[in-house]
This record gives structure tokens, sequence and C-alpha cells, in this order.
């Protein structure tokens, strides 16, 4: 038998790619998430950080992370974990805990299951609030001793992430009756603090420990409150009691879902799908100086990202225009004026990505405000399109009309730097992001034979956001009375459709190619990116059919969802991140597409895939990305290691399939909601939609099935809102 020294082979080291989010160990206890503001938190499910390996635990602020251990021990022990909870609404976690066997010289002193100990966690203006109640269930004294053990490595998000520094800047702490502040200085010249709040009084207070010890009676409890303050964001004062807080918390949840639209349903687990992602979506969404915005996704992702706020808007504008108002006016007041080719800006684009932390602000990465990103613009001149479609908005229209032109000037400009009509990108310095578009892993834009493709560029769904994008700018500037420019861009669009179909699409294949390389040779590969050329409406009829039926075979449809890439591809991996795993929300993009081209069987079968999915998911709640593996029977989907959840664009995946079935429309000019050939997925009989808007006007609606067929009931209208099915 051959020995494993004998079969050693020499290891090749495989070079890491920038920005890369490793994934070293699975976690050994379940991550719980919250988030308010600027501030967000990563638990495990006994609302400690840092106890247990594989998670990226800690409390952060404004991409550092302020508390990278904080670990509660019962005699020195890990307690029994009862259970561990979200409330539905995102506003706390809750943990219920035990205490295990204490033996003191090999003998049983405490039994278990005697002391309850519940964990109230919740978030307020950059403050994390902790009460820990204990009560004594036994019927003799219960001897508690109690220790808290917290530290923090004031990391830069990206180190937390795997990037390595050669120099760091200088830690301290000072200590207290009751408190603990942990200080860093670092080498931006900022200094970042965490305080450390105990009540009451712990017996022991270091730099790195609290402990208390005292005796709980038979059916006594008692409570102890830890606080942990981020940085001077708020004034001590605005430290407020853990009671008057979680109320605070509370209504803040309620004021940011008030005025949004409401689906309740015939399906309970679909409803809980639906109340998760609505909560998901309001926790991330946070006020910003231009208005809410919902940050792209935790831990990674949770700042202002352009693609990710515009698509996400996008899902959400039929329950709540607000968000896309918000996000169109934080990304015009950012909008580039000049060149800068670290941060890849270029006049009239439209930021990818905003950090706040330490590297960023010394430029140790490029994402402090950083444009590498070929779709956003395009992206946010269809946003403000739809926006106004949708709400007849034109005040706002006219406030960031500037920022549209803009936009459009890029996209005919630097964004198409050789003239060719088409849309491109090449990352200006080395150190920016080398794939700009949605699918931004080094190695997802390639050839069929495998091998990566070479810059400039250009990404087939590109050049249908540009086309969508056109149209409706087209739209708008006849709204302002610019018919000129109108008649300029509704031309512009045509002649693009005319030339993308000659450049892009591959008749053997029967799809549209990924991308066009630097030599302008197509990408002859089979991607989900063709599926997004539908959701644009570039595509012609005839083809949009093709590419439909070529996403729902087997190599694309896993049962669970569309994958990114076929399986007969050179590069598929069903465990990669954009070369063959479901991507929720580019499945709510392609059935879109779907939809607008008549194919609602395809977006019922999506639908379904989707759902079922979530269904399996903890807390029902969609990932930013799970397998491609093909489903198999009595079994969930696999899930991805590092994926972000919540992720926003994932949050509004259902609320994008629903509009996708029921084939809602808004038409502010006529005061109308139609709806193009409703059909309800296959499992839900009935469907209620509350609090539809249009101006001050508001409708609820109901929908049943009936075999095949759908009936349409108006519950309520307060206005004069005008409610029609369109079955032509």
């Amino acid at each position: 038998m051959l020995s494993h020294s004998s079969i050693a082979r020499p290891v090749e080291e495989v070079p890491e790619t920038p920005f890369y989010i490793p994934g070293t160990g699975s976690s050994t206890r379940p991550r719980r998430t919250l988030k308010q503001g600027d501030c967000f938190a990563v638990f495990d499910s006994h609302a400690d950080i840092g106890a247990t390996p594989g998670g990226p635990d800690g409390i952060f602020f404004c991409d550092t992370r302020y508390l990278s251990h904080l670990e509660m021990l019962l005699s020195s022990s890990q307690p029994l974990l009862l259970g561990s909870v979200v409330r539905d609404d995102n506003s706390f976690l809750t943990v219920d805990l035990t205490n295990p066997d204490i033996y003191l010289n090999q003998k049983l002193v405490q039994p278990k299951d005697m002391l309850h100990v519940v964990r109230t966690v919740f978030l307020l203006n950059g403050t994390v609030y902790q009460r820990l109640r204990l009560q004594n269930h036994g019927d003799r004294p219960f001897s508690v001793e109690l220790s808290f053990a917290f530290a923090s490595d004031f990391a830069d998000l990206f180190e937390v992430r795997g990037l390595r520094r050669k120099r760091r800047g200088t830690a301290s702490a000072e200590i207290g009756k009751a408190e603990v502040a942990l200080n860093y200085h670092g080498l931006d010249g900022n200094r970042r603090r965490t305080r450390i709040l105990f009540d009451p009084v712990p017996q022991q207070l270091s730099g790195s420990l609290a402990a208390y010890a005292f005796d709980l009676q038979p059916n006594e409890s008692r409570s102890i409150y830890v606080t942990v303050h981020c940085d001077r964001s708020v004034e001590e004062r605005f430290i407020v009691p853990f009671r008057k807080g979680l109320r605070a918390a509370f209504h803040e949840r309620q004021a940011t879902s008030r005025g949004m639209a409401t689906i309740m349903t015939s399906n309970h687990i679909f409803n809980e799908v639906v109340c998760r992602s609505m909560a998901d979506l309001a926790m991330l969404t946070t006020n910003t100086p231009q208005g809410p915005y919902p940050y792209a996704g935790i831990p990674w992702y949770s700042t202002t990202f352009g693609r990710d706020g515009i698509i996400t808007a996008l899902q959400m504008l039929w329950c709540d225009s607000r968000i896309a108002k918000g996000v169109l006016r934080r990304l015009a007041a950012f909008q580039a004026t000049t060149f800068d080719p670290l941060s890849d800006a270029e006049p009239g684009k439209v930021p990818h990505e905003m950090r706040g932390g330490e590297m960023a602000t010394l430029r140790e990465i490029p994402f402090g405000l950083y444009y590498g990103s070929v779709d956003a613009t395009p992206l946010f001149v269809l946003l403000a399109g739809l926006y106004v479609e949708h709400t007849g908005d034109v005040d706002t229209l006219r406030e960031i009309w500037p920022n549209v032109e803009a936009a459009l000037a890029w996209i005919d400009g630097p964004g198409d730097p050789d003239r060719d009509g088409f849309v491109e990108y090449c990352r200006a310095d080395e150190t920016g992001l080398a794939n700009q578009g949605w699918k931004d892993s080094h190695d997802a834009i390639f050839h069929a034979d495998g091998s990566l493709a070479q810059s400039p560029i250009a990404l087939c769904e590109v050049q249908g956001y540009v086309y969508a994008a056109k149209c409706m700018a087209a739209r708008g500037a006849y709204r302002l009375g610019k018919h000129a420019l109108g008649a300029s861009l509704e031309a512009e669009a045509k002649v693009l459709a005319e030339r993308f179909e000659a450049a892009f699409w591959c008749a053997d294949l029967g799809t549209y190619a990924l991308a066009l390389d630097g030599q302008k040779r197509p990408c002859r590969v089979r991607t989900s990116n063709a599926g997004q050329v539908l959701f644009s409406g570039i595509a012609a009829p005839e083809r949009a059919e093709a590419v439909m039926r070529d996403l729902m075979r087997p190599s694309f449809f896993s049962g669970w969802g569309i994958r990114t890439v076929a399986r007969e591809e050179r590069r598929y991996n069903p465990m990669s991140y954009h070369n063959g795993s479901v991507w929720p929300h580019d499945n709510s993009l392609i059935a879109a597409g779907f939809a607008r081209y008549g194919h609602k069987s395809a977006v019922d079968r999506v639908f379904n895939g989707l759902f079922d999915a979530a269904s399996y998911m903890d807390l029902r709640r969609l990932p930013e990305l799970y397998c491609g593996f093909q489903r198999g029977r009595e079994r969930g989907p696999t899930l991805y290691p590092v994926a972000c959840s919540p992720q926003a664009w994932a949050a509004g995946t259902p609320l994008l399939l629903l509009q996708s079935s029921l084939g809602l429309e808004f038409n502010p000019d006529r005061n109308e909601i139609l709806l193009h050939k409703p059909q309800l997925p296959s499992f839900l009989d009935e469907v209620t939609l509350r609090n539809l808007r249009l101006d001050q006007s508001a409708v609820d609606l109901r929908l049943r099935r009936h075999g095949s067929d759908v009936s349409l009931e108006v519950v309520r209208n307060e206005g004069r809102i005008k409610v029609a099915a369109v079955y032509s």
C-alpha cells in the first residue's frame, strides 16, 4: 500500500484574486445579523461574537469592525442553546440559553436547565444594546458566575474579507468603574473608539474581561445590561436606556415600512418569504442626506452600491417608489465630474461603490468613491425613466435631468471609446476591478474554449440596458418639452437594436453571445446574461423566444432557478460565484424579460423554483446566491459558503417575480393600474395587494385563481384610480 508521503506532490500556489472573499472553514454556529443605519452586527446563534470560528463576526460601523470578540460564559463554560431567533421585522435578536451541568472537584454542583438566560439585542444610532435576563427555575439558590470576554481589532472590512496590511495603527484601552474604552489611532489620522458600558457595575473589569458573581434565589431574576457604542458618531446623551431604545428601534422599523404596499396570499410559507423580504429591505434601507437607499448586503456590502441600489429600486418600484427617488438623488449627488484613473471616474459616470474605512481613506483600496461599473450609469438613466413613468413625478425628473444628460454623454463618450456604438469597459488602473459588469469575478467573462476575454469588453446585457435607458430617456425628454432630444434618443435606440442583433446573435447557439472582447470577437458562451437582454426589451421577439427556451432547458434550469452558465460550458462550476451558481436577482430580471415577451408559463417555472428554494432557507430568506446543483428529491438547494444574507436584490426578488406574474403596470397620466394577462403562480390560489398607490390615491386588489383563469376584485379604492385587467 502506498503511504501518503509516497504520493505527495509539490503544492502549486494559486494566485490570489484581488478583493476575493475567502472561505476557510464552515461556521460552527449559525449566524444572525442586525443592521441600523451605518452600523451592522454579525452574531452567532448564542449572540456571541468571535466565540466560534468560521464567520465574519463583529460589530461594524462605517466599514470598520469596532468589536471583534464578545463571549459570555457561565462558570467558565459555554451555556446551552435553547433557541435563537430574529424578530420577523428584524428589529431585535432574542436568544434563550440555559446552564450546562456544572462540576466542582468532579462533583455535580449545578444540574443543567436550572438557569434561564434571555439575551435581547438591538441596534440604534451606532450603538448595540444587549440585556441579559437571568432567572433561577430551580428549587435552591443558584450561584451565578458570569463573565464577558471582549476585544476589538478595529479591522477594516477589507481586512476581515482577507486582505493583509503591512502596517496598522496603534491601540490602547481606558478602564473605568463600569466602562471600558478601546481606542484605535489609525494611519489615516482618525481616532476610532469602542465604549463598552456595563450595568450594574461588574465585580471585575479589565481591558478584556468583565465578571459577575451573585446568588439567585429560587424564581428570582436579575438583569444585566451591556452597551457597545461605536466611535463618537452620536453624542453620549443619545445612548438611551434599554427599554426606551428598544421602543425607538421598533418604531423606526415600523416607520420605514409605513407606506409600502403589502402582500397577503393563500400560501402561508410564501407569506413568510414575503414578510422576510420586506423586513430585510426595510433593515437594509439607510436614511442618507439624499433620501432612503438600500445598502447592498451584509456583511460585505453594507454600503452604497450603484448597481445593487438601482436594481433593488426597480424590483420595489411598484410597492414603494420612495426608494427609487432616494437612489436616484443619492447617485446623482455623487456622479463623477472629472477623470480619476485610480477610482475609474469619468465625467457622467455613476458610482459603483462607496467606502468609509481606513484603507479606503488611505487609498490602499480604490473603493472610497469608486466608479468601476459599466452598467450602473445606463441603469441610472433607465431607473429615472421608469420612476417618472410610474409616479408622474416630473419635479424629481427635472431636478436630476442634468445628471441624466451627463450619464447619456458618458454612454456615447467615454463609455464607448472606440465609437463602435457599444458600451464597453477596461479598468483604468490595475488596482481596480478587472470585470465591471454584475458578474465581476476575474474569470466570469470567457470564450468557448475557457480562455478569458481581454478588455475592452462589451457585455450583451449592458447594450440592452443602454437601449432601454435611451428609450426611457426619450420619454422623459418629451415630458420636459425637449422634443428634438426625445426623437434623437429614439432613433439612437433603434439603430443600437439593429446593430446589437447583428453583432451578438449566435444562430448556432440559439442565444446571444456573452460579450464582445477587445478584438470584437464574440464570447460564444451560453449564459444567463442573455436572459437579462430580454429584460431590457432590445431582443427581437423570435429570438427572445429562442433564448427563453434555452434558459428553461435542464442545462440552465436547475429546478431551483436558472444558472448563470450552462452546464456544457468550459468554465461551468456549480460551486463558483458566477460560473454556474443561481442568483435570485438574476432570475427575477430574466423572469421580467419573459413576461415582457408574453412567456408567462416560463415565469411560473422560475417563480416556483425560487419559492421552493426560499422555503428551505433559514428564516425563509433568499441569499445572495446558492450553488447550481441539479435539484434532487426531498432535499433543499446547496448553499454557497460566503454568500451575503440578507442581500437587497435577493430580498427584492419575490416582489419583481410577483409583478411579472400579475403584469402590474402603473399609468399616472391616466390614473390607471393595469394588469396585463395576470397569472398566479401555481402555488398561489389567492393574492391580496393592499395600498397600491398613485399620487395621493390608494387601492386594494384581490386576485383569485379559477382553473387557468384569474379574477380581479377591487376591495378598496380611495381616490380616482381606475383598475383594469387586459388579456389581449
